[in-house]
């Protein structure tokens, strides 16, 4: 959820903050160590929530009104409300949210599952990036980074040719001789410069792309796709029609062995109006994501499909300009289903108004440990030696106790 949802407003009600609302904040809140970009902590005033929260399923798990369709799957979520980092910018959260570094050229999550996991699929890429606009910090949100340039995460397009330039341009056999001596000469080239990753992917992607030119098309078509499935993810009515469409390509793709699907549904950089830009952002994904959670759940896929929902931080409390929050780093929520998680349950908490993390703190470094175990990986063994260090996603951190929560009842 690209721009940074308000926490507040979707998964982890303040009582209090509904009761102070309009207040400024008590001068017992300590907030001098907490940056924002905008303004500062003691500026606004107290903003509640516009929509109501209610409890959900067998565990009485409390989600907001703007997803009343995902609400429906509240014993299935782990709602994680104390995750936290130290970057209220866009990018660099960004960055580290994708690759556990606010630096560029690190590896995307993506990138690191692949090189950990491998594919399941020999006709389609094993990790693919969809969006329904741009993605602030571009192809460095599915960079391979310092690893070898196979594990490169794919942008899918969800209407037209799914890649461009992917149509044939011969017959199959006229092709296939092309590609063949093609391939005869980089072997040769590649015998010379072994350590050159790019020209070793560049060989695999000739080969995927023969076979992508079936494989491909064939995905993205869903007209054989029965009426109800295309009406559960509204994919052919605004506003969900294209995040909906999103959605069900994803389950198709983890049909089909793709091993990493990363969808992006912006803007919820809700600056101004911030209950208006939830609304209508919620309006074009709640159902969709409902669906997804449903399908892959009614198909037997779930258990073994680990789904993520999260923004870059969240937002503050306090009130910026005309009723908008700004970024909020320092507290907010992400939560997960199936993996094998035993869901309706809640991790960690905020404060009593949802500025700072302060139970059971997850760093984005304990998240994504937590994503890899859940994957099967220890995140500590999972390394790739670059300038003289052996590197990992989680840097130096990361805690997979998570794991161990999330498994149990």
């Amino acid at each position: 959820m690209q721009g940074g949802p308000s926490h507040m407003d979707t998964f982890d009600p303040k009582p209090e903050l509904q009761r102070q609302d309009g207040q400024p904040l008590p001068d017992s809140f300590k907030v001098d160590d907490l940056s924002l970009q905008f303004m500062k902590a003691t500026d606004g005033k107290l903003m509640g929530s516009t929509f109501p929260f209610k409890k959900y399923g067998q565990s009485g798990l409390e989600i907001s009104d703007l997803f009343q369709n995902v609400a429906r799957y509240a014993d299935d979520l782990a709602v994680i409300r104390s995750c936290y980092h130290d970057s209220f910018i866009h990018g660099p959260a960004l960055s580290l949210l994708h690759s556990g570094s606010i630096l560029l050229g690190h590896p995307s999550a993506g990138s690191w599952v692949l090189y950990g996991l491998g594919s399941e699929s020999e006709n389609l890429p094993a990790y693919i990036v969809m969006t329904d606009g741009s993605i602030r910090i571009s192809s460095s949100a599915y960079s391979s980074g310092f690893l070898p340039a196979i594990y490169q995460g794919t942008l899918v397009r969800t209407e037209g040719a799914p890649i461009q330039n992917l149509a044939p341009q011969f017959d199959a056999t006229s092709q296939r001789t092309l590609l063949d001596q093609i391939n005869r000469w980089n072997q040769r080239h590649l015998a010379e410069r072994a350590d050159d990753f790019r020209l070793s992917a560049q060989l695999a992607n000739y080969e995927l792309a023969f076979r992508m030119q079936t494989a491909a098309p064939e995905l993205i078509d869903i007209s054989k796709e029965s009426t109800s499935t295309r009406e559960r993810y509204g994919v052919d009515k605004e506003p969900t029609a294209k995040f909906g469409r999103m959605c069900l390509l994803a389950r198709r793709m983890v049909e089909r062995g793709v091993r990493f699907v990363q969808l992006y549904n912006s803007d919820w950089d809700g600056h101004g109006e911030c209950g208006k830009n939830h609304w209508e952002n919620a309006q074009k994904n709640d159902q969709p994501i409902a669906a997804l959670l449903g399908d892959l759940k009614q198909r037997g896929m779930l258990e073994s499909t680990l789904v993520v929902w999260a923004g870059e931080f969240g937002r503050t409390p306090v009130m910026q300009g005309n009723k908008g929050r700004d970024h909020n780093p320092y507290g907010f929520t992400v939560w997960l289903a199936g993996g094998g998680i035993r869901g309706g349950k809640v991790i960690g908490a905020t404060d009593e108004f949802g500025f700072r993390a302060v139970e059971d703190k997850v760093h984005v470094h304990d998240l994504h440990a937590t994503m890899l175990g859940l994957l099967g990986l220890q995140h500590e063994k999972l390394t790739y030696l670059f300038e003289g260090r052996e590197q990992r996603l989680t840097d130096v951190g990361g805690d997979n106790n998570l794991v161990q929560r999330l498994l149990r009842a």
